[in-house]
């Protein structure tokens, strides 16, 4: 004796299939018919139901004084001629506004001061949701120009002898030269060893050994008498990065000599 047929079933399972993915799936397949088959074409919508799950937060994860930012990933540094649109973003919120910045304006602290407080609190929250903002980036979200975010932030690192996480240090995109000065500076002057460098400065310890590497080779070429102009062609890099790594060593040697 046969199965009952199931009435519900056959009335109502149709009811699963009316989801986003297989209205993207279909989509894709009248779109694009030569993509492949049924299984390519649902793997498709699940990767860009993937992507948009990333770059969208719910209203309880954003509140007032938030932003979402698409940011570089930290662990996605640049090569050749990467373009923006290469990189696999990734979506961080950031606090444009907070308490404290009310206060501070409400205790006439000066302009540059109050910039200086949300630089770094953006650069902090950015790297801890694994992305790096640049300059441009902070300069767009604060209105404020480049120029400013990159003076802002040297002064910072030379005074504090920190190194403040964005895409300039991380990954060397940019002119920021200060990172390389605390690196070394650490190693040669408080004598710190590699490991705890890199933890302080946010670098991985192969990153903080090239530094330290790069700046070995530029000193022994100093010590033989070799001009800038011949230290870069020994060393195959531009005569600037050996200019950066000399003025690193004079500052070096006047607190070793102080």
């Amino acid at each position: 004796m046969g199965s009952q047929p199931d009435f519900v079933r056959k009335k109502f399972a149709s009811l699963q299939a009316k989801t986003l993915e297989n209205a993207l799936a279909s989509r894709i397949a009248q779109e694009f018919p030569r993509i492949g088959g049924p299984r390519i074409v649902q793997l498709c919508a699940e990767m860009i139901l993937e992507v948009f799950r990333q770059h969208v937060r719910l209203p309880e994860q954003v509140s007032h004084g938030h932003a979402v930012w698409m940011a570089v990933p930290v662990d996605e540094p640049p090569h050749g001629r990467q373009r923006i649109t290469d990189c696999q973003l990734v979506p961080v919120v950031l606090t444009l506004s907070h308490p404290d910045d009310v206060q501070m304006r409400l205790d006439r602290r000066p302009k540059r001061e109050r910039l200086k407080q949300k630089i770094l609190r953006l650069c902090q929250q950015a790297y801890q949701q694994g992305g790096l903002l640049s300059n441009c980036d902070l300069a767009e979200l604060l209105d404020t120009s480049d120029s400013t975010i990159s003076k802002i932030l040297v002064e910072h690192e030379g005074s504090a002898g920190q190194v403040v996480p964005r895409r300039a240090t991380l990954h060397d995109v940019g002119t920021a030269l200060t990172h390389k000065r605390i690196i070394c500076w650490k190693r040669f002057v408080e004598g710190k060893e590699p490991h705890v460098i890199a933890k302080e400065t946010y670098h991985c310890l192969e990153a903080v050994d090239r530094y330290l590497g790069q700046y070995d080779r530029v000193r022994h070429c100093l010590l033989q008498g070799m001009t800038s102009h011949e230290t870069a062609h020994a060393l195959d890099c531009s005569v600037g990065l050996v200019e950066q790594y000399l003025d690193i060593d004079r500052q070096i040697q006047e607190q070793q000599d102080a």
